[in-house]
């Protein structure tokens, strides 16, 4: 049987593919004719040229396969991308659903984001239970997610075999690409962070990922979403778990939440200016202190999800980086 994943290039794509391929899967990987395809180098899989945005290279794609992994997307920390993001996030995917209907799919794995759920005041937990959230307070890539998961919802409802993953902060190696959490890391290793901020969020390792897709794909329930989070991790600790993998020392500089939403908010200014990659917005400061409190209870109990440490998935990204020579 064929399984095909969409955005298959990017950073849990490409550890996604590996994963299939380790379980003796026929893999299609649906690619961009301008996509960079080094994550995928030397991998025995289909490669076929499309985009989500266009229904028919859905459809030449799709054909004959088993199961669809839609991992596809745009993730933008500027602002003024609303757009952007709507056609690609939500239009993309119901273009995705509507392939997956003609090509009579035995089942969608739709890779949604834990933002795209509503997020309940103080240290309440976010679970599976938890509704999807499109409130215009929200980032509009949350609210793409959030539409994107509920059109798959209701697709669910017209007959479409689906389950839906909710990842939290995707750390580990293989970021061919290159991360904004990644890229902390090697400006930490190469003595170039000089600050932290105060917060907290849920890490979760790629590799812990990819396996939580599998496992929705052969145990989950249709219609169901399943939270793939890992450990809630302070920026503190973070640092220290880096100091201690290193040896370098960490940044005695922490920068407050209003702070850093302040120089959050004119950094795009730069970005635009000098063309250079977004990594620090105020999105990305607001994330830090959102409700990082995330259950994946019912993931671990209805699919055996059980992912490791945070230790453990920093360990192995400073080891890929030097490897690849990023540090």
């Amino acid at each position: 049987m064929t399984d095909v994943v969409t955005g298959a290039n990017g950073y849990l794509g490409n550890v996604l593919v590996k994963e299939l391929l380790k379980r003796n899967r026929r893999v299609r990987v649906l690619v961009r004719s301008t996509s960079n395809l080094d994550s995928l180098k030397n991998l025995d899989v289909e490669k076929y040229t499309g985009d989500i945005s266009d229904i028919d290279s859905l459809y030449k794609a799709f054909k004959g396969a088993d199961a669809i992994y839609h991992l596809a997307g745009k993730i933008s920390l500027m602002p003024g991308q609303n757009n952007i993001l709507h056609n690609i996030n939500y239009l993309g995917t119901k273009n995705v659903i509507q392939a997956c209907k003609v090509c009579k799919i035995n089942r969608l794995i739709y890779t949604s984001s834990i933002h795209s759920l509503k997020e309940p005041s103080g240290k309440k937990f976010i679970d599976e239970y938890t509704p999807y959230c499109t409130d215009n307070n929200k980032n509009a890539y949350d609210i793409s997610k959030a539409r994107a998961s509920i059109d798959v919802l209701k697709a669910v409802k017209e007959g479409l075999d689906a389950v839906i993953v909710n990842p939290t902060g995707v750390i580990g190696p293989y970021d061919y690409a290159v991360s904004a959490l990644t890229k902390t890391f090697i400006d930490f290793a190469k003595k170039r962070l000089k600050f932290a901020i105060e917060g907290a969020y849920d890490f979760v390792d790629v590799r812990d990922v990819a396996i939580g897709h599998i496992l929705a794909y052969e145990k989950g329930k249709s219609g169901s979403n399943y939270i793939l989070s890992g450990e809630r991790v302070t920026v503190a600790r973070l640092m220290q778990i880096l100091e201690k993998i290193t040896g370098i020392k960490a940044p005695n500089h922490c920068l407050s939440i209003s702070i850093g939403k302040f120089i959050g908010s004119i950094m795009p200014i730069y970005y635009w200016s000098t063309g250079t990659r977004p990594y620090f917005t105020r999105y990305s400061v607001e994330v830090l202190c959102s409700n990082s409190f995330i259950s994946h209870e019912k993931t671990t109990k209805d699919l055996g999800y059980n992912p490791r440490s945070v230790t453990e998935s920093i360990r192995d990204t400073i080891k890929w980086l030097k490897n690849m020579g990023y540090i």
